[in-house]
């Protein structure tokens, strides 16, 4: 599977390349990206065909959207697909700050906004940050913090400016699967177009199986992927891994080492299976991976193309590692 593949993202009319390059990494996400090295990594992501870019208000407060709109500035607008999120505004004194990024810009922070007046200031403000007039995606970032308020008043701005064409795709972005099939549930018709799903479908986690991507195969809504690599969990620990500054669970360790030890005994690199297991599912569409260097893009794009023996997965399920049930990748 190449990164640069180009699919239609479900019933939207765009089409995303496989790859796709999440950008809270060069927000600063636990560790301080330069501005050069984070223009670097969005240039070879481009060379390498990955269309497909995904950022927020909250990744570096600002930092993130300003970065990707500064790379993307002069490439053709229909040859990429961008996605945002609104949820949480960006002004000074803003409280609800976190302390997973480094080096934030001074004076300013975030704060939660799901009203319908805050959702359209914020598409407003991102816009301004990315350089653009549209955003192709956009997300309601986290609606779990504030349900209600996200599935009536985001929601209606949102579908609102997708009927102006200010929008292309409505989304909602989450960590949690059962906070996404309830938001698919309680939306006023036609609903969101698409889920950004991060961390709960991939080798460590699959309860993205159990509601929501059934639902979303059978209303045609497609899933991007995020959080493959599990927060850096499956990488070894170093700058801008989460392990490097907390311990491990020991049954969070052990999974990690019952992968390990298989992909191994199949001569398959660990995140070459992690970047092609959630494409066992027909309703994703794509996978969106971060990255701190040009060399981080290049490592995700070998991965997606390392091919993976149907026998790995097969040898997983019968090992417990997977569920019974669960999908297979294509090899």
């Amino acid at each position: 599977m190449r990164a640069d593949e180009r699919v239609p993202l479900g019933r939207t009319g765009l089409r995303v390349s496989r790859l796709g390059l999440g950008l809270a990494s060069l927000g600063g996400l636990f560790a301080p990206v330069g501005e050069a090295e984070a223009a670097a990594v969005l240039e070879r992501a481009w060379q390498l065909g990955i269309r497909l870019y995904d950022t927020a208000p909250v990744y570096g407060y600002g930092r993130s959207e300003r970065r990707a709109g500064a790379a993307l500035a002069g490439r053709p607008r229909d040859a990429f697909v961008l996605c945002t999120k609104v949820g949480r505004l960006i002004e000074p004194g803003g409280p609800d700050t976190q302390p997973i990024w480094a080096d934030p810009p001074p004076g300013v922070g975030p704060r939660k906004d799901y009203s319908y007046a805050g959702v359209l200031r914020g598409v407003t403000e991102s816009l301004d940050r990315l350089g653009l007039d549209r955003v192709d995606v956009l997300h309601v970032h986290d609606p779990d913090e504030e349900f209600g308020t996200a599935v009536r008043e985001a929601y209606r701005a949102l579908a609102e400016l997708r009927e102006r064409g200010t929008v292309g795709a409505v989304s909602i972005g989450v960590n949690h699967a059962p906070v996404a099939a309830r938001f698919l549930r309680e939306a006023a018709a036609p609903g969101p177009d698409c889920v950004l799903l991060a961390g709960r479908y991939g080798l460590l986690d699959q309860s993205g199986l159990d509601e929501l991507l059934p639902l979303c195969a059978e209303r045609g809504v497609a899933v991007l992927a995020a959080g493959v690599y599990h927060g850096g969990l499956l990488a070894e620990a170093g700058p801008g891994t989460p392990h490097a500054h907390t311990a491990v669970p020991p049954r969070t360790a052990a999974r990690i080492e019952g992968w390990r030890e298989l992909c191994g005994r199949f001569g398959v690199p660990l995140l070459a299976a992690a970047v092609r297991f959630p494409f066992g599912h027909p309703a994703v569409a794509s996978v969106v991976v971060g990255a701190r260097t040009p060399e981080q893009v290049e490592q995700s794009a070998d991965w997606l193309a390392h091919p993976v023996p149907a026998a790995l997965w097969a040898h997983a399920r019968r090992c417990g590692l997977l569920p019974a049930g669960c999908p297979e990748p294509p090899e």
